[in-house]
Parts: structure tokens; sequence; C-alpha cells
């Protein structure tokens, strides 16, 4: 037996010891509830954590012989965790078309799903915590696989993470991608850290020189080329290839019109799969006119359409150069309906579907406007409170100011999300 099928005999008969549960197990926690047997000796020498949790606080559980609780871990992490610790191997990807409370894609891989990426998040907070350095370090291995096909939203969590636990590797890596995803600064700023959107917006400076010589050095046919195959892609639902042409070739999604052209002709998976991806501005203005995505959908009367682009971000109030807004064309379109009986052009238009994309749009509208005064209210009433302390607000101003900000700023993040939520309640109804 060589040194290699020595050590995977090892691994093997440590981690048997932990599955057979409480053979000579000399400690128990409770996790969700559930009891897991495990081994002093094991843990010390692997975790600093657990060497001395049991040199200097286990003794009132051994005396009272009671199981140690741990309330920062699920059960599912706590056992990758000592998984890990006993036998040196782990995989911290989920099982394979396992179902999991947060992914809804059925018979899904896990590879790259907010399901794995959570996973991965949770197990390399636990292994900081409990001071598993090689494991976080493996996990940061496995989620610098992982976020190269994730949503930028996921990719944006990891990179809180990273920074948070002083991951390097992964840092630069997630600010890579979302410095390259073209997503929007106020997004950026809704999301991430002051620190991170500063990281993000240099590597965005450092990397324009480049691009732009790039840009300058593509001829009117190449880049009327990459459109065509940009098309091409969306046609055959290959959002995929429309990311790597993004990251690798430098195509702009605003400027090629990919999200007007994805309303226009391809399914509405296809219209949220691009969306996802963070790379178009959903309220990019095209052409002379000024025309939104939202404005193509209602002109379309497509309550898919309407819902999926309210769901990230669509603003309904957002006007064309001729000051029209989204709600105007579904006016304009139910006024014909209803005076002439028929819309010039649509005459394939159901009327219940006109019905509800006006409700979904109008519905958008109204939460804005609602949330505006409520945001207004606050600030009045954060002015009211620095208006009454006199010359305490002449000292510590500049905290009134922060505060009624950050008030704001929650307000706005409420907004988005009862807009969404919103968005889903109403395609449900219609389905």
């Amino acid at each position: 037996m060589n040194n290699e099928e020595s050590l995977r005999s090892l691994s093997f008969d440590y981690l048997n010891l932990l599955i057979n549960g409480q053979a000579f197990s000399d400690v128990s926690f409770t996790v969700e509830g559930r009891i897991v047997h495990a081994h002093r000796c094991i843990l010390a020498a692997r975790s600093p954590f657990f060497r001395k949790f049991f040199a200097d606080g286990y003794e009132s559980y051994s005396a009272a012989q009671v199981a140690v609780p741990l309330n920062s871990v699920s059960y599912e992490v706590f056992m990758l965790m000592l998984q890990f610790l006993y036998s040196g191997q782990v995989c911290i990807v989920p099982q394979k078309h396992e179902p999991r409370p947060d992914c809804n894609v059925r018979g899904c891989w896990h590879t790259h799903c907010s399901s794995a990426v959570d996973l991965a998040i949770q197990t390399l907070v636990a292994a900081k915590s409990f001071g598993v350095e090689q494991l976080a370090l493996l996990t940061q291995k496995q989620l610098v696989i992982i976020v190269e096909k994730s949503s930028i939203e996921d990719v944006m969590k990891v990179l809180i993470a990273s920074k948070k636990h002083e991951m390097q590797q992964l840092l630069s890596t997630c600010s890579q991608l979302v410095a390259r995803s073209g997503l929007p600064l106020d997004m950026l700023v809704k999301n991430l850290p002051v620190e991170l959107v500063a990281r993000i917006v240099e590597l965005r400076i450092q990397a324009s020189v480049s691009c732009q010589q790039l840009l300058g050095s593509q001829s009117t046919e190449e880049m009327d080329q990459k459109i065509r195959r940009m098309r091409s892609a969306l046609d055959s639902s290959d959002v995929d290839l429309v990311k790597l042409m993004v990251m690798g070739e430098g195509l702009n999604l605003n400027e090629a019109l990919a999200l007007h052209y994805a309303v226009e002709n391809c399914s509405r998976e296809v219209v949220k799969a691009l969306l996802e991806l963070g790379a178009a501005d959903v309220n990019y203005p095209a052409g002379p006119t000024g025309k939104t995505p939202l404005h193509l959908a209602a002109e379309m009367v497509s309550p898919e359409m309407v819902s999926v682009l309210l769901d990230h971000h669509a603003d309904p109030n957002r006007r064309t150069v001729d000051a029209v807004t989204p709600m105007d064309v579904l006016r304009t379109l139910n006024s014909d309906f209803l005076f002439k009986g028929a819309i010039p052009g649509l005459a394939h238009i159901q009327p219940n579907k006109l019905k509800l994309c006006h409700e979904l749009v109008q519905s958008a509208v109204d939460v804005i406007a609602r949330e505006e005064g409520n945001a207004a209210g606050v600030v009045t009433e954060e002015h009211r409170g620095a208006s009454s302390t006199g010359g305490e607000v002449e000292g510590g101003g500049a905290n009134a100011v922060v505060m009624g900000a950050g008030k704001v700023s929650e307000c706005g993040q409420s907004s988005s999300r009862r807009r969404r939520r919103h968005g889903i309640n109403r395609r449900g109804s219609s389905s």
C-alpha cells in the first residue's frame, strides 16, 4: 500500500467514526434541533475554536451531561464541516437534482444556481467562525468556479462575503465580474458597501482606456457582425454565448439594443436571463425616440414582458423624447380599443391582456408614488427633529444628514422588494 492509498484508508476510517454516531463519542451538539455526536480529540486537533472551547468552556456542559447548542450554523453546513474535519475531504456542491427550498428549477444540477452559492457562502462563514482555514480555502476555490456562471446578483453576494472574510482570490474574481457586468452605478450603490463600489469603479476606470482602444479599432462591419451573432444567440435562447461576448469581446448590450431586441422577438425566459446577466440597462432609451424596453412591451400589449421588466426595476415613469410614458402608451391603446373597437395594427390583441398590462403598470406607478411620499415624510420628520434640537444640530448636522439619507435609502430598498413581489403576484393571477 503506497502513501496515497494509506491516507485514503485513514480518511475513510475517520469518516466512518463520524458516521457511526455514538460509537466512542465523548461530546454531542444540538444543531437545528438534531443531535450530532463527535469526538473531542479530533475536533480539538483540527480546529482552534474547538481546542479553546474544550479547554476553557466545556466543563459546565460536561458536568451537566447536556449537548452543546450551536445556533450560528445550519445542520447541513455543520455536517459538511465535520466531514472535512474527520476526513480532510468534502463536496460543498449540493447533490444533483436534489430538491432545495431556495431553487425552483426542477432537475437542477446545482452547479451555479443560488442554492449552490448560498451553501458555499454558509460553509465559508462556518469555516472562518470555527477556525478551519483549510476548509475556507477549499470553499473559496469552489466559489471561484461557481461565480463564473452565476447570476450577477449571486456574484455580488459572494463579493460581499469575500470582502468580509478577507478571501483575496475570491474578492478579485468577483470584483472583475461585477466591473465587467455593466451593472449601472445606482444598482451597485444600492446592493454593495461603499468601499466595494469604489473598488469596482476604479477597475472600470482602469479598463476604460483599453476598451476604448478596442472599440476604436473595430470597424462598423465588425460591430454589425457582433450584433448579428448576438441576435442569433438570443433567437436560439443561448444567453451564455451573449455573456461570453460581453466579457470576452467587450460587446455593449445597451448600444447593441440587446434587451429591446429580446423583448420584441424572444421569449420571457430569454428576457429574464438577459436581465439577470446584469449587463443591460432595463431603462436604456433606444434611438431618436428614446423608447425603453418597457415602452416596447406596452406597445406589444404583452403582460409577460411588462411583468418581467417591472420585476427587474423597469421605471414606469420613464419618458421618451416626446414625453410619453409606458402608461401613456397603454392609455392610448385602451382609448383606441374603447372608441374604435379595434387597435390599429394590433387587431389580434386580446382585451384582457390590454387590461392586465394597464393594471401592472398602473400598480407600479402607484407603488412608486406612495413610497416617494413616504420618503418625503421621513425627510420632513428628520428636518423637524433637527430643528427642535437647536444647538445640537449645529454640532452634529452631518450625523443628522447621514441618518436621514439612511432612512430614505431603506425606503427605496423596500420599494424594490415590494415592486418585485407585486409583479410576481400579478403574473400568478394571469397564468
